[in-house]
């Protein structure tokens, strides 16, 4: 499947979450997204250095700005189970804008056309890095990294999009 790209609408898919009462919820993706500008980013595993420590944190830092210039939702999907999300989540001091969401299977990574298959390196199917803005379930802007790197799917990479 070719990956996700502008002007495509997202897949509808169903992910996991822990709500801010702890309790697991399930939520469409078209229900967080629709009617909304959106952006939604991934990276290929919870508390890996590069997702820990330059990635999801460029979320958590500009999430105000973002909200400023029109974004309604972040939401960060990995290929983890909710307990994972759940505890990466909670090694961050300040995530109250970001939802913290598993694909535990990869079934919507998949459906997005991003998997990264790392099996060689025991780590299995996880997803590409990315972030996409989605404008009322349309794709705008579709950064999508090659391999490891982390060279355009930042926050600082949406702002300059928006």
């Amino acid at each position: 499947m070719a990956p996700i790209a502008v002007g495509d609408s997202i897949p509808d898919g169903t992910l996991a979450y822990f709500d801010e009462q702890d309790q697991l919820q399930n939520a469409s993706i078209h229900s967080l997204a629709s009617g909304k500008k959106v952006v939604i980013f991934s990276a290929p595993g919870a508390f890996t250095p590069t997702c820990s420590i330059k990635h999801v944190p460029s979320f958590i830092e500009n999430s105000e700005e973002l909200k400023s210039k029109g974004v309604e939702e972040l939401l960060l999907i990995s290929v983890n189970d909710p307990f994972v999300m759940k505890a990466w989540k909670k090694s961050y001091p300040e995530t109250k804008n970001v939802k913290f969401l598993a694909d535990g299977s990869a079934s919507y990574t998949k459906a997005l056309g991003l998997e990264l298959d790392l099996s060689e390196k025991g780590f299995g199917v996880r997803s590409r890095r990315f972030a996409i803005l989605i404008d009322d379930l349309k794709v705008v802007t579709a950064n999508i990294e090659e391999g490891g790197e982390f060279t355009i799917s930042g926050a600082d990479d949406i702002l300059k999009a928006l």
